[in-house]
């Protein structure tokens, strides 16, 4: 039911109304009595709050409401509000069609993999702790959660030099990034800025191919930077001052450098490329990898020598400001830096990128599909890891090959010194789940 990023899936179908009262009413049952509840722009999401709100009052939990906000916005009002846990309505990056539901703590991490499984559990097993006519939980609304969030983050960075910055907020609800870039001095113009769930605009999801419209804005104008987030404005990417989109890897390289010193350790996933290695070997630092999902990430990050996380997707987690990926938080540090060090383009140009490929095969039963895909790396393979799917290491690089925990996907990711080796390997993980895939028709 929970995969890596949460509940997700096609409202009416994975995704009812049925379901989001069964999860208000497990959360309330496994004993959190004072819940915050917030959602995305998406039009399902009044009604599945709704539904959510109404299971966790039914056994006895308060609720409160604080209606659109990014999802770090929510996930920080839950200790602000004293509250036991906080529920996001929200697909993120997912297609307007979809919603979903995430859970998250007091520290802003998400629910770990024993809190999800008390919570599937009580659905699957119906097992709910209705309360009595006179026990029922009160629901109250809160407004003024973006203005916490707004407040630490002017609290955090300090821009003394303020840039033009475009802000691609893809109709979606993280317009706190826009509000406090204003605050902070910066000239501010926004894109898609109106919330529409519809994502009329472009694709909720931020990448190289749906932001062509920032970067040739941000390419025919002065800005300095452009940041763009998805939906729910926990994950954030950008595009250096000449329009090109700024590769993922290499803006995990850049916060990690920045945040990390000797000594210090920062949380990556496995498909995380070796230009991260490099980058913090230069400042004595290192990588420790996770499974993937930000939820692994945050997890990594309560061990006290890991200063940061940072995913490929976009997710960024300063563990001393909060453990839930914060697009704004990110959006502002990125400025920060710029404005300290100078034009994005040249930082980036300082980060030793590789060639690393990434593809998507879609599959009918990506469990069964993962199984066999498995056994078959192990029969060609001797060095293989398998923290998250299967990651093989060669003398040439290194690929990855691991179900999506949201779709019904297999992930495939190859890396390598040079673009050759990178094909190679690449063709060769794509190889290995296509013939899978045609030995199970």
């Amino acid at each position: 039911m929970f995969g890596t990023s949460g509940i997700r899936g096609r409202v009416g179908d994975e995704v009812t109304a049925g379901l989001a009262l069964s999860v208000g009413r497990a959360v309330a049952s496994d004993g959190y009595d004072r819940v915050v509840v917030g959602r995305d722009v998406r039009d399902s999401g009044a009604m599945l709050v709704d539904a959510i709100s109404a299971g966790l009052c039914e056994c006895g939990a308060d609720v409160i409401t604080v209606g659109v906000e990014a999802t770090p916005t929510v996930a920080r009002s839950i200790e602000r509000l004293e509250a036991d846990a906080g529920v996001v309505v929200t697909a993120s990056h997912n297609p307007a069609t979809d919603n979903g539901i995430k859970l998250w703590n007091p520290s802003g991490k998400a629910f770990g993999p024993n809190q999800r499984e008390a919570i599937e559990r009580r659905i699957r097993e119906d097992d709910y702790e209705l309360a009595a006519w006179d026990g029922v939980g009160d629901r109250t609304s809160h407004d003024g959660v973006q203005d916490y969030h707004a407040d630490a983050l002017n609290a955090t960075v300090d821009i003394a030099q303020p840039l033009s910055v475009i802000v691609d907020l893809g109709t979606g609800a993280g317009g706190v990034t826009a509000t406090v870039l204003d605050e902070l001095g910066c000239q501010v113009r926004t894109l898609n800025g109106q919330e529409d769930g519809a994502f009329p605009g472009r694709p909720s999801e931020p990448n190289a191919e749906t932001l062509e419209t920032l970067s040739t804005l941000v390419a025919a104008t002065d800005a300095d930077v452009g940041i763009a987030h998805d939906g729910d404005a926990d994950r954030m990417v950008a595009v250096d001052e000449t329009g090109t989109f700024v590769p993922k890897d290499a803006l995990l390289a850049l916060f990690a450098r920045e945040t990390a010193g000797d000594g210090d350790r920062i949380a990556a996933p496995v498909d995380t490329s070796l230009a991260v290695d490099d980058a913090l070997e230069a400042v004595g630092a290192s990588v420790t990898r996770t499974q993937v999902g930000d939820v692994y990430v945050a997890e990594r990050t309560t061990e006290p020598d890991v200063v940061f996380g940072g995913e490929p997707s976009g997710a960024w987690i300063w563990p001393d400001e909060t453990r839930c990926p914060d697009g704004p938080l990110a959006a502002c540090k990125l400025v920060e830096l710029v404005a300290d060090r100078g034009p994005l383009s040249d930082l980036v140009a300082e980060i030793e990128g590789y060639p690393i490929r990434r593809t998507s095969i879609e599959v009918t039963e990506k469990v069964a599909v993962m199984a066999d895909v498995s056994e078959a790396v192990r029969d060609r393979y001797d060095e293989i890891d398998t923290l998250d799917g299967v990651r093989v290491e060669t003398e040439d690089g290194w690929f990855l090959l691991r179900a999506s925990g949201t779709q019904p996907l297999i992930r495939v990711t190859a890396e390598a010194r040079s673009a050759t080796d990178a094909d190679t390997l690449f063709e060769d993980a794509q190889a290995l789940v296509t013939e899978t895939v045609t030995r199970r028709a």
